[in-house]
């Protein structure tokens, strides 16, 4: 039987976007031919991997993390135009996977990015594949803007954090939608909360006070909030992309679209991969039965 080609789209979503890893994982084994990736900020992480070749290699290593290795791949900085460098991250994914022009990838590729002072997209579909990740994940105030020929280049989430426009001509089969920013659902909060909650509590304040701290310093704010800066940035860019996502689906509607619930996971929960990897495996395993249905 012939297999099916599919354009894919990954959306943005911080570790959510490791339920990428599973829908990768479910949609391969179903026969499915992943011949374009489109993806934004995590979905560009993931997208950039698999185009490589690499998903493997990556997921062990993903799957290895735990909370003090997440902690250590985050690189302070002592600018003004962001918390973490992220450079340290990038360094780290290189060593791991290589490097190559995203023209001389196996599988076509496009990452997103927003261009600061033109206000606009970019498009990265050729180039070295780390330029156009590391744009990619420049979350705002979190890590610093990439500065790329002469642009200064942010999180693709702020403008498109599910681009399904750049598929459009790809001649595949389907398109296959991800949306980290779906509804949630009860019944993973409910199972979320009983693994080692206490745990989970304690884990998210030391994080939280220790972040919070670090942008306190930064700004010279004293004032002990009742929702932390790192919280209130995080939760107001996930409002952004939600809304921008929900208009990309009702413009350019794919023939499949995998919703994960945006509350299976904390914004930089990285140490919960299996547990994510898992969660994205399922919901496209139910996305398919629905689709055939």
């Amino acid at each position: 039987m012939t297999k099916k080609s599919i354009s894919l789209v990954l959306g943005s979503g911080g570790a959510r976007g490791l339920a990428h890893i599973g829908i990768i994982e479910r949609l391969t084994q179903d026969g499915f031919e992943i011949r374009s990736i489109a993806g934004s900020s995590m979905g560009a992480v993931i997208g950039g991997v698999y185009a490589m070749g690499k998903l493997d290699v990556y997921t062990r290593w993903v799957t290895a993390l735990e909370k003090l290795d997440v902690i250590r791949l985050l690189d302070f900085s002592f600018g003004t135009n962001g918390l973490f460098k992220g450079q340290r991250i990038i360094d780290e994914l290189r060593a791991l996977i290589g490097d190559s022009n995203i023209e001389d990838l196996p599988v076509k590729y496009t990452a997103v990015a927003t261009d600061l002072e033109e206000e606009k997209e970019v498009l990265f579909n050729h180039g070295p594949l780390f330029d156009a990740i590391r744009a990619s994940i420049s979350i705002p105030s979190i890590v610093a803007p990439y500065n790329y020929q002469g642009r200064y280049l942010i999180d693709g989430g702020v403008v498109n954090p599910l681009p399904i426009a750049p598929t459009l001509g790809d001649g595949t089969d389907l398109t296959v939608a991800v949306n980290l920013g779906g509804r949630p659902q009860k019944e993973i909060a409910v199972q979320a909360r009983e693994v080692q909650e206490e745990n989970r509590k304690a884990d998210h304040m030391r994080i939280m006070q220790f972040i919070d701290g670090l942008l306190r310093q930064r700004t010279n704010q004293r004032t002990e909030d009742e929702m932390g800066m790192f919280d209130i940035i995080v939760k107001s860019m996930t409002i952004m992309e939600n809304t921008l996502a929900q208009i990309q689906l009702a413009t350019y509607p794919p023939d499949l679209v995998i919703e994960i619930p945006r509350n299976i996971c904390n914004f930089y929960e990285f140490h919960r991969a299996r547990e994510l990897i898992e969660i994205g495996y399922q919901k496209t395993h139910e996305a398919l039965q629905i689709y055939r249905h």
